[in-house]
């Protein structure tokens, strides 16, 4: 029986929307009660700003204006960034907007006239022409959106990083809830204008479709695509940016000069900082987008060719579209028990209080699902399976979407098993230092590839669960389901590099040893948190590519995909190597920036007199200079692999060659992105256990200097480019060529294969 009118689903969706921003409005507000500005050009705000400082006791006036200019220095650098970057993005969206219209125009040559419905036989669909248009906005939208949710995300994180500094100064409680009240900013605001701004094109371009809903999903696709295609520039670009900083400001200021991480004589220092914020911030924010727009998109399209959109079904139609929308309401609520319902006292609860995050969304939202799941749905209905009708009943899809969200918290507490330094894969490789930088990396390596297994186990049991139940969609909400608590996850997943950036400033701004320990712990679960995101980002991408994958075969109208036919076997070996490829080119210009970057630090050393002593103050501007041009002109040939192999392949070899091309990609990147994300995260943890000294064991490999360290530095830096350019690009990968080939598989199916037909 479903309960819900298509009046009240109207009000529903935006409302929840509407509530994630205005919760995120309230976050802020509570944030920038801390007296602090990142913009120091206001006399009063600066004079407000040391006035705290002194009405508190704890800072004298130049620690705590300083505190401000560094906050300004971050947050100018990182905007400068990205609004040169988006500059090459506007060139890029134009000219595949352009690529967009025209292969899609040209399947039916861009005829007005109405035809004949794909799936729903005996009825008319809109023209061919209004498909490609439509897509074409649709892309634009998903851009743009993604974009805006990077930006607002590092402006968030800029806004943040000196005032969880400043308030780590009254004690590790207030300096964890500033962080986390930041992350949670960023994680509403994404969620809800990502609902928000697809729920309003949906209903815009139903002005158009009318009741032809297979034509109207099958042009909201491009949505998901605009998302995606942004966000693997906005990974790759700063991924590419923050390590080079980060790689260079190591390898000179800890090995060769022997000065702690975040010294203010060390040149690349501010280049690193901003690279936190472009990088683990920005591109994170448009990553977890993309995956959330490309999974909804792929339901959408399944559901419109299926029962509900036939019979016109709005509320079951709506059902995606509703799981996130109490995946909003629900990380609303679970936010409350982090910041305002159980306080962080000390040290050894800041990893169990975000740990404990995941755990309550997840327990809450199996609640939610299972109301929207019986309120939204009929008892009994049809979707589509390769041809064929399959009987599905709602309680099938609670347990689709219930499967995907159990699996994303199997994976996320894997992850933090094998990168936290509180257990013993961790330890063991900070152990291994002992006897160089080389065991150390084996170690490392095997760590990674070790740790698979359980996210891969978790991956396929929820894959064969909600195939079993309801076909190409179950796959498609159990993606969701991971993603419905997509604001929590990004809450904690921000929180990471906001810390590191209080870490930095509190470094910079010479504030007591006290206070850097303080925002060192939090650092340290914010780097575990960080990989939780990433792993959480590649499982959700994983069950998203099969989802468009089936969405791709059943609008290209293949029957089967058979492994034995060599046009698919081609497809399937081509797309394994394509993550290696991808990671080659993203491992070497993280690489030849740094080599830059290392020539400049040295340079700087050896030629700026009184650099070492603190006399004088290095050059940052042409580190921060090295960084944005490497990373702008080292993006663009791996963005080109991944958006010009699917357009090769479907154009020159066919549908089955490049269905083959996809699984292969979507079985190789999984494992290569977990692997090389946990990778780094363990040696990043390994290199932090030393340095903290917390246990009798990390005191025996210690201090900061000695030769455990160096080679913990060491490991720690050959996995930078893996866990924060490679592993998190990888999972763009696989999800942008799917969501690539469904955008274009009316073209492929008309006019794709252009070699094996004369073969």
């Amino acid at each position: 029986m479903v309960a819900l009118s298509e009046g009240l689903i109207q009000v529903l969706i935006p409302a929840a929307a509407l509530l994630g921003i205005g919760f995120a409005f309230l976050q802020w507000v509570l944030v920038s009660r801390v007296k602090v500005s990142g913009y120091a050009d206001d006399e009063s705000q600066e004079n407000n700003l040391i006035e705290s400082g002194h009405e508190e006791g704890f800072e004298d006036f130049e620690v705590v204006a300083k505190c401000a200019e560094i906050q300004k220095a971050i947050s100018v650098g990182a905007t400068s960034f990205l609004f040169t970057q988006y500059k090459y993005l506007v060139v890029f969206m134009g000219a595949f907007g352009a690529i967009i219209f025209l292969f899609l125009g040209s399947v039916k040559s861009f005829s007005t006239k109405s035809e004949p419905c794909t799936y729903n036989k005996g009825q008319m669909c809109k023209p061919a022409l209004a498909n490609a248009i439509f897509s074409t906005i649709a892309f634009f939208l998903g851009a743009l959106t993604s974009v805006l949710s990077g930006f607002l995300g590092m402006k968030i994180a800029t806004y943040a990083n000196a005032r969880t500094s400043l308030e780590a100064r009254k004690g590790i409680g207030k300096a964890f809830t500033i962080a986390f009240r930041s992350g949670a900013v960023m994680g509403f605001l994404l969620a809800a204008n990502g609902l928000l701004v697809l729920y309003a094109s949906i209903n815009l371009f139903k002005l158009y479709y009318g009741d032809d809903w297979e034509g109207l999903y099958e042009s909201i696709t491009g949505y998901g695509l605009g998302g995606s295609s942004m966000a693997l520039f906005g990974r790759v670009g700063g991924g590419i940016y923050t390590k080079a900083a980060d790689v260079g400001a190591d390898l000179v200021g800890k090995i060769e000069k022997n000065i702690p991480e975040d010294d203010p004589r060390n040149p690349a220092v501010i280049a690193d900082n901003v690279g936190d914020n472009v990088g683990d911030i920005a591109g994170m924010g448009s990553d977890l987008f993309g995956s959330y727009a490309e999974s909804t998109c792929a339901a959408l399209f399944v559901a419109s060719i299926s029962s509900f959109g036939f019979t016109h079904n709005y509320a079951a139609m709506s059902y995606p579209l509703l799981i996130s929308s109490m995946g909003i309401v629900i990380c609303l609520i679970t936010t409350l028990f982090a910041t305002d319902l159980v306080e962080v006292k000390n040290v050894s609860e800041i990893e169990p209080s975000l740990k404990r995050q995941l755990l309550i969304s997840t327990v809450l939202m199996t609640a939610g699902a299972a109301l929207v799941s019986f309120v939204a749905l009929p008892s009994k209905f049809t979707l589509y399976d390769f041809g064929n009708d399959k009987v599905v009943k709602n309680w099938h899809l609670f347990f689709c979407v219930v499967t995907g969200l159990w699996a994303g918290l199997v994976i996320g507490y894997t992850t933090e098993y094998y990168t936290s330094n509180a257990y013993s894969p961790v330890q063991d490789v900070a152990d291994s230092c002992r006897t160089g930088a080389a065991t150390n990396v084996i170690f490392g390596l095997a760590l990674g590839y070790k740790s698979v297994i359980v996210p891969i186990f978790s991956i396929a049991l929820s894959i064969y669960v909600s195939f079993r139940l309801a076909a190409m969609y179950g796959i498609a909400m159990a993606a969701l389901g991971m993603l419905s608590t997509i604001a929590t996850g990004l809450a904690i997943d921000a929180y990471g590099p906001i810390s590191d950036n209080a870490g930095g400033i509190a470094e910079m701004a010479g504030m007591s040893h006290e206070v850097r320990e303080r925002t060192d712990s939090l650092d340290a679960a914010g780097n575990t948190t960080a990989a939780i995101g990433k792993g959480f980002a590649i499982g959700s991408a994983a069950l998203v590519s099969l989802a468009l994958f089936g969405a791709f075969v059943s609008r290209a109208g293949i029957k089967t995909v058979n492994v034995m036919n060599p046009k698919v076997f081609i497809g399937l070996i081509v797309g394994a190597m394509l993550p290696y490829w991808f990671s080659a080119m993203t491992m070497k210009s993280v690489g030849s920036a740094a080599l830059k970057m290392v020539e400049e630090v040295r340079r700087q050393f050896n030629s700026i007199p009184g650099l070492m002593e603190g006399r004088t103050k290095p050059d940052y501007a042409n580190c921060v200079k090295i960084s944005t041009d490497a990373s702008l002109r080292e993006m663009i040939p791996p963005g080109a692999l991944v958006l010009v192999t699917p357009l090769i392949a479907g154009t020159f070899f066919g549908v089955e060659t490049l269905a083959g091309l996809l699984a292969g990609s979507l079985v190789s990147g999984v494992q290569v992105a977990i692997s090389a994300s946990n990778t780094g995260g363990a040696w990043d943890n390994a290199k932090k256990y030393i340095e903290a000294g917390a246990s009798e064991h990390a005191k025996a490999l210690g201090p900061k200097g000695s030769e455990a360290h160096k080679a913990a530095v060491i490991g720690d830096t050959v996995g930078d480019p893996l866990k924060d350019t490679s592993g998190p690009s990888l999972n763009i990968l696989i999800k942008l060529m799917a969501v690539e080939a469904l955008v274009f598989a009316p073209f492929f199916a008309a006019h794709g294969g252009l070699i094996f037909k004369h073969i």
